[in-house]
């Protein structure tokens, strides 16, 4: 197919590293042109070995960087709105991590900028989508077998969440990707959300409400729960359970090795969402590399992103004000179906 698509990375922290070695040593057809992150000295650890790729501190000098042909933003997301308007404005395809913007208003100024060129540049880093797994449950869905889908059981657990984790972010950040999972499987839009709160854990930060029950309603008559849960100090744990009028099929148990030795077994619990889902994120990157060398921009859509960033938002105010909070979506562009 030529020669290697040239991505500038935005960002080099925790996943924008581990996105850089995937480019470098997993994903084929590509290469690394230039990086760009706020600290130079991170930026030139997360290529080191890496030729051909310069590094700098600002994410427009690296759009503007020789051989950059596309685009991973993996910044943090007050960043995104300006980084996918600046490749938006070079023509540029970009994969940007979720959330693709983290306030509705600025998401939506995404998407219309978006529409307003009347062609896809963006796909979101919903990585869900990729899941073999998850796959493999939309497959079953889709195709009817257990009829129509009544209930989503979710669960989302980590170790332990880092420091500066908010109540808020429980939502807007973890739960961020049950919202886009559920649309996804459901084919539906999400309508509303409460947000309900147990005792918080001993095991969470003091003035951290961990854990918390969130349930969306969706345009379809279904009902999405999710049990969000990022101090539970024993792994990193992802489950959802469709529950449909003729059957109920459950994804997400059974991920690590499992050891039998004196008398016992167990199973490892993986302890991070890079481990958890490696093969997902490996898929994405390559789907969105193969694409973008055909011409071609697949994958979630910034209506998407914009939808995650609504419903989120949603749910931050059900969770500050204890109420049920409706979701208001703006109209749909053509664009996007």
């Amino acid at each position: 197919m030529g020669e290697l698509l040239g991505v500038a990375v935005l960002g080099a922290g925790h996943m924008g590293a581990d996105h850089i070695r995937r480019l470098g040593r997993v994903v084929s057809g590509a290469r690394v042109a230039a990086v760009a992150d706020p600290d130079p000295a991170r930026a030139k650890e997360a290529v080191a070995g890496v030729e051909g790729v310069s590094v700098h501190t600002e994410a427009e000098a690296a759009l503007d960087a020789p051989g950059v042909g596309a685009v991973l933003i993996a910044s943090p997301g007050p960043a995104h709105e300006e980084a996918l308007l600046g490749a938006f404005a070079r023509g540029l395809p970009v994969l940007c991590e979720k959330p693709m913007v983290p306030d509705p208003a600025g998401a939506l100024r995404v998407l219309e900028a978006e529409a307003r060129l009347g062609r896809r540049l963006a796909q979101v880093g919903f990585m869900r989508r990729y899941d073999a797994e998850y796959r493999r449950l939309k497959a079953l869905l889709d195709d009817g077998r257990l009829g129509q889908p009544l209930m989503l059981h979710c669960t989302h657990r980590n170790v332990s969440s880092p420091p500066g984790f908010t109540s808020a972010m429980l939502i807007d950040s973890s739960v961020s990707h049950e919202i886009d999972a559920a649309r996804w499987l459901l084919g539906q839009e999400l309508t509303a959300v409460t947000v309900l709160r147990p005792r918080p854990s001993s095991g969470a930060p003091r003035g951290l409400l961990d854990p918390q029950f969130v349930v969306f309603e969706t345009d379809g008559g279904a009902l999405v729960d999710v049990e969000v849960f990022v101090n539970c100090g024993f792994g990193y744990e992802v489950r959802v359970e469709a529950v449909c009028e003729a059957g109920s099929a459950r994804v997400g148990d059974d991920h690590g090795m499992r050891v039998t030795a004196r008398g016992s077994a167990g199973t490892e619990v993986p302890q991070d969402y890079l481990v958890r889902f490696a093969d997902a994120y490996d898929r994405e990157v390559q789907d969105w590399v193969d694409a973008t060398r055909r011409g071609r921009v697949t994958g979630p859509t910034a209506w998407d992103g914009y939808a995650a960033s609504v419903v989120a938002e949603a749910g931050v105010r059900a969770l500050e004000d204890g109420r049920r909070v409706p979701v208001d979506l703006a109209p749909r562009p053509a664009l996007y179906g």
